[in-house]
């Protein structure tokens, strides 16, 4: 019963995780990525980078929605976050909302998902099982 629960939370957490932050990449695919190599630009990156959005915002969440090579997923998830704080955010790092709340709770997060998943696995309610490929 107890282990059935704790596979249980890691499906509600790596489908919730998934699912939001496929939502953040989709509109990337349909209009493009021009904000983000702007914002790679602006800090001398070379604009190639900024291809590896897709990586964080569509590759890894469907790793962690299907529950094959789910840590892998995890920890792209928490390096695309630690990316986007660093180029798009830095600036709030130490900041709060007018309501007292961090400014950066979506993002801080989303990384802290990012690396349980990649701790914890996928569990067995996953395409990969229990003892999967890298679950």
């Amino acid at each position: 019963m107890l282990q059935t629960a704790d596979d249980l939370g890691k499906l509600l957490l790596r489908v919730f995780v998934g699912v939001l932050m496929l939502m953040h990449g989709i509109p990337k695919v349909i209009g493009g990525i021009g904000f983000v190599k702007g914002l790679v630009a602006s800090h001398g990156l070379p604009t190639f980078l900024a291809y590896f959005v897709y990586v964080g915002e569509i590759a890894a969440p469907i790793l962690l929605l299907v529950g094959i090579y789910t840590r892998l997923g995890g920890l792209l998830v928490a390096i695309n976050m630690a990316v986007a704080i660093v180029l798009a955010h830095a600036n709030q790092i130490f900041t709060v909302t007018k309501s007292g709340a961090w400014t950066l709770e979506l993002q801080g997060l989303y990384l802290c998902a990012g690396l349980v998943i990649a701790l914890i696995g996928a569990g067995r309610f996953s395409a990969g099982g229990k003892g999967g490929t890298l679950n």
